[in-house]
């Protein structure tokens, strides 16, 4: 599928996906197994420009755009369901914020050395009481003496035990309306305060780091407040729109290493003496994986290049997202239907495309989210 794609995102798509094959397919099972973030992965990412692909030169980015970039996501995620994590929220969560709404100061400073590889960041959001009412948000930041003084706590944050910078949300007033003032303040991890608490054992994409964070009166300088101190919230809604896009390519991926392993497996296993992938039950299958799994590419496509053309996409993006983290749930689980009892052990990848699915249907807004956020779209 070419979805009319530019000779330049062609190539980029080969190159990732020739990248993917050599440098991260051949050890997705072991850092699955280990739970082992490869740190050495993502300084190859950054040498070849992979981390900085939505990102103008300028700032040490490739200057390529958001289809390019879900192009790349796939690709990553085909191979490694945990790699793929660790990249989608380091490129649209831990440097997309600084990039639309960065001082010039802060794009050269913060975002420069993420673009190009040099370091990770994280985007602190998700607390123990604010998770898909993110609105509810708990800690606070105080400026005291032209710094920000945070005190708070956040859970579920991917890369965190590895980021250099964690954009951090925070409520630093009230408005008007009574309504907490909620915004985002860039936080250097080696700030004293600043403390990795937790890193969680999870059910799948066991080598993407997640971790929970505690700030105890870390101070930074008033001038790491990212954008308009009053539209934080509008700020962040804008990032989970373009992360919904990366779980979509993501979820795509993953789906699609789960149905070109069960479509292999189905050619190769014989019974009464034909390969399965004669009986019409396992066509039928694979023949639904393929189609569900090309609308979903399509429709994670579309978002992608909406938002490109600066045109309205938050609705396609949940919708994209929605349908590509259920539909790839779908193929995993017919994936391992497949390979029978095969597939329920760890001698194949079908059971670990199945634990890494799951996320798909949580993260960057779980599936109920989703659908409140299409029906308000449709003016409900």
């Amino acid at each position: 599928m070419d979805f009319d794609l530019t000779k330049e995102q062609k190539m980029l798509r080969d190159m990732v996906k020739d990248f993917t094959d050599r440098e991260i397919a051949p050890k997705a099972a072991e850092v699955d197994r280990t739970a082992r973030f490869p740190l050495e992965t993502f300084q190859k990412m950054g040498e070849l420009g992979f981390l900085g692909i939505p990102f103008s030169e300028e700032y040490g980015g490739i200057g390529g755009d958001t289809v390019s970039y879900a192009l790349a996501v796939e690709e990553v995620g085909r191979a490694c369901g945990s790699t793929g994590l660790s990249y989608a929220a380091a490129v649209s969560l831990g440097a997309a914020p600084i990039y639309y709404f960065g001082t010039e100061e802060q794009k050269k400073r913060f975002l420069v050395p993420l673009a190009t590889g040099q370091a990770l960041g994280a985007f602190g959001l998700t607390e123990p009481s604010a998770g898909s009412d993110a609105g509810s948000t708990q800690t606070k930041a105080t400026l005291v003496g032209g710094e920000y003084v945070i005190n708070g706590s956040k859970c579920f944050i991917t890369n965190a035990s590895f980021a250099k910078t964690v954009i951090v949300t925070a409520v630093t007033g009230k408005a008007a309306n009574g309504k907490n003032i909620i915004s985002a303040i860039i936080v250097p991890t080696d700030t004293p305060g600043f403390q990795v608490s937790k890193e969680y054992e999870k059910l799948g994409l066991r080598g993407s780091n997640t971790a929970e964070l505690i700030l105890e009166d870390v101070r930074v300088p008033a001038e790491n407040l990212l954008g308009d101190a009053q539209a934080g919230f509008k700020q962040f809604l804008y990032t989970l729109d373009g992360g919904r896009i990366s779980i979509g390519a993501l979820s795509v991926g993953i789906a699609q290493a789960a149905f070109e392993a069960a479509l292999q497996y189905a050619k190769e296993r014989t019974q009464f003496g034909h390969s399965i992938s004669k009986f019409q039950a396992i066509q039928f299958k694979l023949a639904d994986m393929a189609m569900h799994i090309e609308l979903a590419r399509n429709m994670v496509l579309k978002a992608a290049w909406l938002k490109d053309n600066q045109r309205p996409f938050g609705k396609e993006a949940a919708m994209a997202k929605l349908y590509a983290s259920e539909i790839c749930m779908r193929a995993c689980d017919q994936s391992i239907q497949i390979h029978g009892g095969y597939g329920y052990m760890k001698d194949f990848p079908v059971e670990r495309y199945l634990r890494d699915a799951k996320l798909m249907e949580i993260g960057e807004g779980t599936s109920e989210v989703q659908r409140l956020v299409i029906a308000r779209h449709l003016g409900c």
